[in-house]
C-alpha cells in the first residue's frame, strides 16, 4: 500500500482567485514547490483534491480545468514535485446546472475525493495526511482517515467547530507542514534552500 499528501489546491497551493480556470493567472505560493518535494523525498504520493464548484454554477465548464491541471503541473515540474493526480468535485446543491446541482458524497468537508483517490492508487489512508487552508480540508481528511494538517493563512472565516474539524498540527505554511510531516514521519531531510517557487 502506498501512503500519500492530499492537497488542496486553492489557498494552498496557489493564491486563492475565486472561480479563476485562468491558467495565466497561476502562481505557486513562495515555499510550494521545495515542500512537496520534500513530502516526495518522504514518500508520499502527491494528490491535489479540489472543491470546483464554478462548475455547477454555470460559470467555467470541466473542460476549462484541464489547463489548471496542466499549468500547475509545470509550475511544479521543476521541483520534481509535479502532482500524481488530481481530483475534483465539480457539484453544489446550490448550483444552477442541472446535471451538477446535486449533494454529493465527493465536495468536501465529505470526504469522497480521498476515498476514490485512495482506491485507484492503492493508498493506506491511515498512513496519510490532508493539507489544507480551511476546516472543510479539515474534516475530509479526518472523515477520510487521514491525519490532517490546517495551513492557517487566514482563509478559514466561520471556524465552525466539529469532532472532525481539529486539525492534527495548524501551521502558517506550507514549509511547516513539511517539516512537521517530516518530524511525524521521523526522517529529517536535508534543509532546502530559501528561495521564491513563484519566481520559477
Amino acid at each position: 500500500m502506498n501512503k500519500a499528501v492530499f492537497l488542496d489546491k486553492d489557498g494552498t497551493l496557489i493564491p486563492d482567485i475565486p472561480y479563476n480556470v485562468d491558467p495565466t493567472q497561476l502562481t505557486l505560493y513562495p515555499d510550494t514547490g521545495r515542500s512537496l518535494y520534500r513530502l516526495r523525498q518522504l514518500g508520499f504520493r502527491l494528490i491535489v483534491v479540489s472543491n470546483q464548484s464554478g462548475v455547477a454554477h454555470g460559470f467555467f465548464s470541466e473542460e476549462a480545468l484541464a489547463g489548471v491541471w496542466q499549468r500547475l503541473t509545470e509550475l511544479l515540474t521543476p521541483f520534481g514535485a509535479a502532482p500524481d493526480a488530481f481530483y475534483y468535485c465539480p457539484h453544489h446543491p446550490d448550483g444552477g446546472i442541472a446535471t451538477y446541482d446535486i449533494r454529493c458524497t465527493c465536495r468536501k468537508p465529505e470526504p469522497g475525493l480521498l476515498l476514490q483517490a485512495a482506491q485507484d492508487h492503492q493508498i493506506d489512508l491511515s498512513r496519510s495526511w490532508m493539507v489544507g487552508d480551511i476546516l472543510n480540508d479539515v474534516e475530509a481528511g479526518s472523515r477520510g482517515g487521514c491525519r490532517t494538517i490546517l495551513v492557517d493563512r487566514g482563509n478559514e472565516t466561520e471556524w465552525v467547530p466539529g469532532f472532525y474539524r481539529t486539525p492534527t498540527a495548524s501551521v502558517r505554511s506550507l514549509k511547516e507542514a513539511a517539516d512537521f510531516i517530516s518530524h511525524t514521519e521521523g526522517v529529517e531531510l536535508e534543509a532546502i534552500p530559501v528561495g521564491d517557487d513563484r519566481l520559477t
